[in-house]
């Protein structure tokens, strides 16, 4: 029997952590597409269960070049499993065919065209009437060593090739979102992530995506110490830390398309391939920084306290968990149950 009283936002699982810091040499091998579905699909807590999944459009789960016939099949797949698509992310790294965002007009030419191929395979997958709502997500492509060799410079490469991807995204009735995340130059903190967003200045096409363990390490100053919210010597204050985050989010929230629930023990991690970053914990981890019900709503209430019904899903991100962690279906029923106090907390019913 169903004990909630709220349907919105939709609650979606995030597919890439079975690819993310996966794969690669002396990393965990990947879980596939159909297991992560499948797992995402059997999670269920008091009779409810997630609603979609948001997707990694890269192999093995779905080529950035998959055609007519495979987009199809997912689709069925999709629907056997009571389950929608919803927010997408574009590979637009070097190693996956796209370019640093302020490298060489070849290399921004190639994230431009990593952008225009995953806004096709989001427009598709609405027509196919498995996608109702989300966005495309993109970051810097580079890291923040190379960006601080010409800070000014970069940041402006950025600015006008995130311009470039907006307009596509624009054609294809899609929307971007830059994710919030330390490791990304030109975006490793909530000042320069601003000044990329209000340099593009296209709020309709270009937004903000927030996810609670990476957006925590803003206030920590990670990678951009001039630029932290609370004090050298923080120990967790609870004033402290709402002020901070208060601050953080009257920024960014105004530029918010997408929104990811998570929990971080305020360290860092790489795994494979992937830069340190936010280091992601289990909903149920004693060492997280994060009250998830609460927090959640600086990003999903306004200035006021009002629920603002602007994010129509939210999403679960658990990149770099051990193989072990993600194949036990216990962990995802735990992830559902935040979720589920997190639309009881801050949603709404239609």
């Amino acid at each position: 029997m169903k004990t909630t009283t709220n349907n919105f936002p939709k609650l979606h699982n995030a597919l890439w952590p079975g690819l993310v810091g996966k794969g690669s040499p002396g990393a965990e091998p990947c879980i596939d597409l159909d297991t992560m579905l499948d797992l995402t699909a059997k999670a269920e807590v008091n009779g409810v269960k997630f609603d979609g999944v948001d997707l990694f459009l890269f192999d093995p789960h779905l080529s950035i070049d998959a055609d007519e016939a495979t987009l199809e099949r997912l689709a069925d797949k999709l629907r056997a499993l009571k389950l929608e698509a919803g927010s997408v992310v574009a590979p637009v790294w070097p190693p996956t065919g796209g370019g640093s965002a302020m490298g060489s007009e070849a290399e921004r030419a190639n994230f431009v065209t990593q952008v225009s191929k995953a806004c096709r395979i989001a427009a598709r997958l609405r027509a196919l009437g498995v996608r109702s709502s989300g966005v495309v997500r993109i970051d810097s492509a580079c890291g923040v060593a190379d960006w601080e060799k010409d800070s000014k410079g970069n940041t402006k490469k950025i600015i006008a090739t995130f311009k470039e991807a907006a307009k596509v995204a624009k054609d294809h009735g899609e929307r971007l979102a830059a994710e919030g995340e330390i490791c990304w130059g030109g975006m490793h903190s909530w000042k320069c992530m601003l000044q990329v967003l209000e340099g593009v200045g296209q709020p309709k096409w270009l937004g903000f995506q927030a996810d609670m363990a990476h957006t925590l390490l803003y206030l920590l100053g990670f990678n951009a110490p001039e630029h932290r919210l609370v004090p050298a010597k923080f120990h967790w204050e609870p004033e402290v830390f709402h002020q901070a985050m208060k601050k953080l989010t009257k920024a960014l929230r105004p530029w918010m398309l997408d929104f990811h629930v998570a929990q971080n023990d305020a360290t860092v991690k790489g795994s494979g391939m992937h830069d340190k970053t936010g280091r992601h914990c289990l909903a149920t981890d004693p060492n997280g920084k994060l009250n998830i019900p609460r927090d959640s709503g600086y990003w999903l209430r306004d200035d006021a306290g009002k629920v603002t019904k602007k994010i129509k899903h939210v999403c679960w991100d658990g990149c770099m968990f051990p193989n072990e962690v993600m194949l036990r279906q216990q962990t995802w029923n735990d992830i559902l149950a935040a979720m589920i106090q997190v639309r009881e907390n801050h949603g709404w019913r239609v």
